[in-house]
């Protein structure tokens, strides 16, 4: 499974409005946003939003892309079994 990472801007109310809209084929399965430096985690990712077996609390922080991609892939494996 391939997770495709599309860039967007998003209207969070804050200083937090680069995101990524994450697709697995042609389902939206989470929406990403880069902490700004307003946060202590300033320059990670965090899952703003995940859909089905991604909704989840609290809402994890990756170090970069690459880590939320896998963390996104293994959540929907594992969802299917």
């Amino acid at each position: 499974m391939t997770i495709e990472l599309k860039p967007v801007k998003i209207d969070t109310g804050s200083p937090d409005e680069e995101g990524r809209l994450a697709f697995a084929g042609d389902r939206l399965v989470a929406v990403l946003v880069l902490l700004s430096d307003e946060h202590a985690e300033a320059g990670k990712w965090f899952l703003e939003a995940g859909f089905g077996k991604l909704n989840v609390r609290p809402e994890p922080v990756f170090r970069d892309l690459a880590e939320a991609s896998r963390w996104i892939e293994a959540q929907l494996k594992r969802a299917l079994f």
